[in-house]
């Protein structure tokens, strides 16, 4: 498939690299043409010099043969505009833009234009590592409507069902690291000791989850504690 990527910074170079990489097709957009030096002399994707919310710009990228498009350029407002010229003159829905300004990203995602809101993901990423037990935001999709949270729950929800995690927090569990191994739980899992939950949750709701899981959990455990052997599976205590 054909990819066109306006914006050739550090970002746009490596997106392009790594899009190569997996046997697509590149073309990357900048008004600089040195800023294609960071793609190296031996770049086999095309290049074109221009503005790249000009119509002109676009056909030489072949935006009508395209897959998708990506605007990482430097300013939120360039982003913007050729984001909804691409989907809204070519018909391209497959559209995402850098964003810096956090409140202007969600307002573009409401107007359907896929963002990625540096500003608000870099913040989340540093907390997570800052504050010890803290939820860390190992993933967001492209719409920012989901998140992936990495999180050790209070000591209270120790021997409680995965699916009862589920059910009170309204979360779904992608998977667990239990003794620094991925493990996919079955439908009898229950947390352990020292397991970390990654789960993904709807982005408005990462607050209240966050909190419910950071604090003492009301209510029983769903049952007497089993043992969860390393693969997953509850071994019932007889």
């Amino acid at each position: 498939m054909h990819f066109v990527i306006m914006g050739c910074g550090r970002v746009g170079a490596m997106l392009a690299h790594k899009t190569l990489r997996i046997g697509h097709e590149v073309t990357v957009i900048d008004r600089d043409p040195v800023a294609f030096q960071r793609l190296g002399r031996d770049f086999p994707g095309r290049c074109v010099t221009g503005i790249g919310f000009d119509r002109e710009t676009l056909e030489e990228a072949e935006i009508r043969s395209a897959a998708g498009f990506a605007a990482v350029s430097s300013g939120d407002n360039s982003n913007i505009i050729a984001a909804r010229v691409v989907r809204e003159e070519y018909g391209l829905r497959n559209v995402v833009a850098r964003i810096y300004d956090p409140r202007r990203a969600e307002v573009y995602e409401r107007l359907g234009v896929a963002t990625v809101a540096t500003v608000r993901w870099t913040s989340a990423q540093m907390l997570g590592r800052l504050i010890p037990g803290a939820a860390s935001r190992e993933y967001q999709d492209i719409s920012g409507k989901v998140t992936m949270i990495a999180v050790v729950p209070d000591e209270s929800w120790m021997a409680a069902p995965l699916s009862r995690i589920e059910q009170e927090t309204g979360a779904r569990v992608a998977l667990l690291t239990r003794l620094g191994e991925g493990v996919l739980p079955g439908p009898a899992t229950r947390l352990q000791e020292g397991d970390v939950l990654h789960l993904m949750v709807p982005t408005p709701r990462l607050p209240e989850i966050e909190s419910t899981l950071a604090h003492a959990r009301g209510g029983d455990t769903g049952g007497p504690a089993g043992r969860v052997g390393t693969g997953g599976a509850e071994e019932e205590t007889r």
